[in-house]
């Protein structure tokens, strides 16, 4: 005997059969709209959007743009640069020739400009040179030419022979490491300003095609990038030290991979950054020491114009002109700080754990 009972479930009735198992549905438990079928199908259809890599350069970048001091520092090394560069161009503009006499803007009996606050007017924008009546801007912004110039040859000499001597320190080791450092150790402790001092009085005045302020702009970059690379070598060695026990270099090495890939394939990419920043950093250090050793004689002649040099002679005149010897201290000060700003900032930006 079969009997049917029907039961109200859900939404719709369902009819059982024997033993009050379910035969037939008559409505579904729940419908689905053709609009949400449809928004279903087109999200499908959009692809999921690619996942951008950014290099540590980029980061780096990423996280110089927040550092608005180090902004500024860059945007004035940058301003410096260029007045280095059209320095022709920017005295024709706003100055006189560097090394033009202008006796009607000095007074006859005191020796000193004319005018107040150093002789300031619009056609000599820093005032003039106490005795002769030199354009002081002229030769500030001459003066930026042999500082920078210098200063960045000099950085880039150190940084070529530490980057050579340090890596290769680092890499090998042994009796070569002991050689390179204690080397280092003998370049560190003598004495730079007297040996500089000492050449550069021996040095003619014409050597190999070259006279006058090219042999002393030369014997500049040489004597203070060759005392300044073991100060490179030594960060070059310690980054060695620990790179070279990396699993990509014992996976070159395990690959077959010669000493000479792996110490400029593998090692140096990645001494970049703080090479990078060294350099940034030995820049300003290199304008001090210029602007030190002319001061003291052995830089570059008159007439070139140069910073240090300009102080030297004001030291005679500060009473009765102290613009002659503010300026140029001034342009010393921003030169040296903004690279030094611009320098920490880089540091910062890529290095930012070892920098707190």
């Amino acid at each position: 005997m079969t009997t049917s009972r029907t039961h109200t479930a859900g939404t719709g009735p369902v009819t059982s059969g024997r033993e009050g198992f379910p035969t037939t549905m008559t409505a579904p438990l729940h419908d689905t709209s053709a609009a949400e079928t449809a928004a279903v199908d087109v999200a499908a259809d959009v692809p999921a959007a690619a996942i951008e890599g950014r290099s540590p350069w980029r980061i780096a970048w990423t996280r110089l743009k927040r550092d608005k001091v180090a902004l500024a520092g860059g945007v004035i090394v940058v301003f410096l640069v260029l007045v280095a560069v059209f320095a022709p161009l920017i005295v024709d503009a706003f100055g006189h020739p560097p090394d033009e006499f202008h006796e009607d803007q000095i007074d006859p009996l005191f020796g000193t400009p004319v005018k107040d606050w150093g002789g300031i007017t619009k056609d000599f924008l820093f005032g003039v040179e106490p005795i002769n009546g030199r354009d002081i801007f002229s030769r500030i912004v001459y003066g930026a030419r042999v500082s920078l110039l210098v200063a960045f040859l000099a950085a880039v000499f150190a940084v070529i022979l530490g980057t050579l001597f340090g890596i290769v320190a680092g890499f090998f080791g042994g009796w070569v490491d002991a050689i390179i450092s204690r080397t280092m150790d003998m370049l560190l402790a003598f004495p730079q300003l007297l040996f500089t001092i000492a050449l550069v009085s021996v040095v003619p005045n014409e050597i190999w095609g070259f006279e006058g302020t090219a042999v002393r702009m030369a014997v500049l970059v040489v004597v203070i990038g060759f005392f300044g690379w073991p100060y490179v070598a030594r960060i070059v060695r310690g980054q060695t030290l620990s790179l070279r026990e990396r699993e990509y270099v014992e996976a070159a090495t395990s690959l077959g991979a010669g000493r000479g890939y792996i110490l400029f394939r593998e090692l140096l990419p990645n001494l970049i950054a703080p090479i990078t920043v060294y350099t940034t950093l030995m820049i300003p250090t290199n304008i001090l020491t210029e602007a030190a050793l002319s001061f003291l004689g052995v830089g570059v002649k008159a007439p070139t114009s140069s910073w240090g040099q300009m102080l030297s002679k004001a030291i005679t005149t500060y009473e009765t002109d102290p613009m002659f010897m503010i300026i140029p201290g001034m342009a010393i000060f921003i030169t040296v700080l903004a690279f030094n700003l611009f320098g920490d900032g880089v540091r910062d930006a890529l290095d930012p754990k070892g920098s707190r």
